[in-house]
């Protein structure tokens, strides 16, 4: 099997080129399903598919008898309705030891906009569980990652990866302090009741603001969230009336529209008379349309804004990425050697089969002998004669057959095969002959 993968992400495609990628979770086993059914009319054997997709990447990984990546860009173009030359010119496309260097790295938080955030990690484990649930993930893609996940927790446990990171949730913090001089004088709203909405709101929580308000479509599920910082719970629909009582504004949904569009957004302004605003759209796609940028007193900025914020270059910070690279490095090659033996494994199967044929036949033959009264000796001289020719006859064919080339390394191969030594048996000869002289 030969591992794939093909991907955008906040490196290498722009917001817009990325909000058009991504797949909500809701259509995501159907997308899986649809992606499956495409390669397999193109490929001579099986084929194992899944797709991770976040706010910083959409990837699709892949593992099929051949190489899948041009029919990758094509499904994935066409499904998106995104020019395939657009696609081409922002994505990754990546094999073999590629694909799984760059999926430990990316489930390790080294490829992430915040280096060594944990979220992603469980983003992927998401991923995985959503292939598994619709059938798309084979044994190839579900070793690569389970190894995936134990790289990212040797690399979390050993390393400081982690300590010199700057999290999503404490960025729109910095953001919105940069603003507003006491954050406990502001009013707060989180617009979505997931995770990263729950995280970010941890974040905002510490600074006491004066209001936290959960605006999100099912009213339950926001009730819960606000009861746990002490706040308010709003449906959806009632969003766009209330948001000029806010001063900063934390949107993250799986929305495939805008939440706040324009004219919600310069109602806002004219109600709050020049109030400034923060808005965080931490949303792919966005949940704010871009335009409300440039109304004044907005201060808009998405997950692409907050890549200054969470670049560092101290020592540590690069101690650490060399050491998880080399670990990484490490159990990629661990990987590529796990495949390398698992390919064997057809071979070796059918070896031992026609190795078990042949001892049947010649053992029986020598049951027979042996009932009709052959001597023992030579009853054993023949199985043992007749076994070594078997195994032997056709290296000796290929020995004396095809060009001298050819004949050369057939030559060399046996040599290796036949003649090297078995330390094992070399040494337990040795073992034998010194108890012997013991005695």
């Amino acid at each position: 099997m030969l591992l794939a993968a093909v991907g955008v992400n906040h490196q290498t495609a722009p917001l817009d080129v990325r909000e058009r990628l991504a797949f909500s979770a809701d259509g995501l086993k159907d997308a899986l399903r649809t992606l499956r059914d495409s390669l397999l009319a193109r490929s001579d054997g099986p084929v194992e598919t899944a797709i991770l997709s976040t706010c910083n990447r959409t990837e699709i990984y892949c593992a099929s008898a051949g190489d899948p990546r041009e029919a990758l860009v094509e499904w994935l173009a066409r499904s998106r309705e995104l020019h395939a030359g657009t696609l081409l010119e922002h994505s990754y496309r990546l094999v073999q030891d590629s694909t799984v260097r760059h999926a430990f790295r990316v489930a390790s938080g080294l490829d992430s906009m915040v280096l060594g955030e944990p979220q992603i990690l469980g983003q992927m484990k998401d991923a995985v569980r959503a292939a598994t649930d619709t059938g798309t993930l084979g044994s190839t893609l579900g070793q690569m990652f389970q190894r995936t996940f134990a790289v990212a927790k040797e690399v979390r446990t050993t390393t400081e990866i982690g300590a010199h990171s700057v999290s999503m949730a404490a960025a729109s913090v910095k953001l919105a302090e940069a603003v507003f001089e006491d954050l406990a004088d502001c009013r707060v709203l989180f617009i979505g009741a997931g995770e990263m909405i729950e995280l970010v709101a941890t974040h905002f929580a510490s600074r006491h603001p004066r209001h936290i308000a959960i605006a999100n479509r099912t009213l339950e599920r926001g009730a819960h969230l606000a009861q746990q910082f002490g706040g308010e719970a709003m449906r959806l629909a009632d969003m766009p009336q209330r948001l000029a009582e806010f001063d900063i504004v934390v949107s993250s949904t799986a929305s495939t529209l805008p939440i706040v569009g324009l004219g919600a957004a310069e109602r806002m302004i004219r109600q709050r008379r020049r109030k400034p605003v923060v808005m965080v759209d931490l949303a792919v796609p966005r949940d704010i349309e871009p335009e409300v940028g440039d109304l004044p007193d907005v201060y808009l900025y998405t997950v692409d804004d907050l890549t200054e914020l969470v670049r560092s270059n101290s020592e540590k910070r690069l101690a650490a990425v060399e050491q998880a690279e080399s670990i990484i490095e490490t159990r990629v090659q661990g990987f590529l050697r796990w495949m390398d033996n698992r390919d064997q494994v057809p071979l070796i199967l059918q070896l031992q089969e026609q190795s078990r044929q042949w001892q049947g036949a010649e053992v029986d033959r020598a049951r027979r002998m042996l009932a009709r009264g052959d001597p023992a000796d030579a009853v054993l001289d023949m199985l043992a004669r007749n076994l070594s020719q078997k195994f032997l006859h056709n290296a000796f064919a290929a020995m004396h057959h095809g060009d001298p080339e050819h004949r050369e390394q057939v030559t060399h191969a046996v040599q290796r095969l036949f003649l090297t030594p078995h330390r094992g048996c070399a040494e337990s000869g040795d073992t034998g002959s010194r108890d012997k002289s013991r005695s």
